[in-house]
């Protein structure tokens, strides 16, 4: 059921050295690659079925092949690592335990789409994740593996490993480039899409690590054996990462298509003596669902169709002694205090979602606050620049679809029937709500 392949060597010693991957037959793909025709690549690329694994799901070959070879500007890969939406932790852990699987993805795909300089980007808090990749680009240099004429292959690639100042908002992929460029991260309107005119006003792809992660094991054993895996449209394997109320959290890399039931059993089941109660497919921005969605094929079209989105596969588990009202109220917090500020929805729509949420929790106000909740809601999605404003909709509008009773005894009790206490991890098997 589970599918290591880019957390197949985390349990190896040293696993993030250049000599431990390269026991396990690390960059053998990257010079194979270097031996191909780019547009092979792409071409392999788009035959695996291979999907952004950041969250929105594009074909990243078709992606690749946006790039207009005949721009004369310099081409750009970029690699989104500001890995920032609550709940997800694939790529962190990823960079920190492998960070040369991450180094030689930017090797194959930099040449697929003839880039000379690659560019990643981390969250700027996670300090101890950033000196590993630089180590690890460091030992790539010092082994042949980058820099001029690669392997005598007559390419050049030359990686930068950027430190981000700390925005959620740049992991938009545009506000990102702002940032890279030195101002501001705040989103850009398009088009002109990065592919045509990205950093610096040239041809920039921008792929997210575990994207990029995965290109290395799709020209090491071919587009057909990684669409083998997953489902129809949604082809191979991806980490799932389950966080909250589950007896080992953690990251399980299974093939798409796989369903809660199945990684929970994995897990080892919900914490003793409690049930689930809701839970997110893909991070906080991504829609609840509830334990009758249990059986649902979490690839991007099975958890679409029961109205939520796969998102960043975090999948955060809350119990019965979780209050709903109380959990969104904390994530639309965050998207409040992360909110850039460019566009008025979102400014100062997330302001006013906080407030009203905020009151009812207190039990507060009226049934017709949950009316005005969905109103402020619906002015607010497709209506602000980015995704970030849409993401703070969702948990509030799927909430009141599904625990409108729980909202509701808010005001009849006065306030939060729920001991907060209860909720927490360490609370014991006996603690009730």
């Amino acid at each position: 059921m589970l599918t290591p392949v880019l957390t197949d060597n985390w349990d190896q010693d040293r696993s993030w050295t250049l000599a431990a991957y390269e026991d396990r037959g690390g960059y053998s793909a990257a010079r194979n690659a270097l031996t191909m025709a780019p547009d092979d690549i792409i071409s392999a690329v788009k035959d695996s079925g291979l999907r952004g694994r950041g969250g929105a799901g594009f074909p990243t070959g078709m992606k690749w092949g946006f790039i207009p070879q005949d721009n004369p500007k310099p081409k750009y890969l970029v690699v989104n690592a500001d890995e920032s939406e609550p709940g997800t932790c694939k790529d962190i852990p990823l960079m920190m335990a492998s960070p040369h699987t991450l180094v030689e993805g930017v090797i194959i795909s930099s040449y697929a789409i003839r880039a000379n300089h690659a560019f990643i980007y981390i969250r700027g808090e996670v300090l101890h994740v950033i000196r590993r990749v630089q180590r690890a680009v460091q030992e790539a240099y010092l082994a042949g593996h980058l820099g001029k004429n690669i392997h005598g292959s007559g390419y050049d690639l030359d990686i930068v490993v950027h430190a981000g100042a700390g925005a959620y908002i740049c992991g938009e992929e545009t506000a990102l480039l702002e940032g890279l460029e030195g101002r501001r991260g705040q989103p850009r309107l398009r088009p002109p899409f990065p592919a045509v005119a990205g950093l610096y006003a040239s041809p920039t792809v921008i792929n997210n690590v575990e994207s990029i992660a995965s290109v290395p094991s799709i020209i090491g054993n071919g587009a057909d054996w990684f669409a083998s895996m997953g489902t129809e449209k949604s082809k191979g394997f991806g980490i799932f990462s389950l966080s909250g109320h589950v007896t080992r959290p953690g990251q399980y890399e299974a093939p798409l298509g796989i369903t809660l039931r199945q990684l929970i059993e994995l897990a080892g089941g919900m914490r003793e003596g409690h049930e689930l109660k809701f839970w997110t497919p893909g991070g906080s921005s991504t829609p609840l669902l509830t334990p009758e969605h249990l059986d649902v094929p979490l690839d991007f079209e099975g958890v679409g169709a029961a109205g939520s989105m796969l998102g960043t596969r975090a999948l955060q588990l809350f119990d019965e002694t979780t209050c709903v009202v109380r959990a969104v109220l904390r994530w639309t917090e965050f998207y409040k205090h992360e909110s850039c500020g460019k566009c008025t929805p979102c400014r100062e729509g997330t302001w006013w979602l906080v407030q009203t949420l905020a009151r009812l929790e207190d039990g507060e106000g009226s049934e017709a606050d949950l009316d005005m909740l969905l109103d402020q809601c619906d002015n607010i999605l497709g209506r602000s620049f980015c995704a970030l404003g849409d993401g703070a909709t969702s948990p509030i509008s799927s909430s009141i679809k599904y625990f409108r009773d729980e909202y509701l005894a808010h005001l009849e009790h006065g306030g939060c029937p729920f001991d907060p206490a209860a909720s927490t991890v360490f609370a014991t098997t006996g603690a009730t709500a």
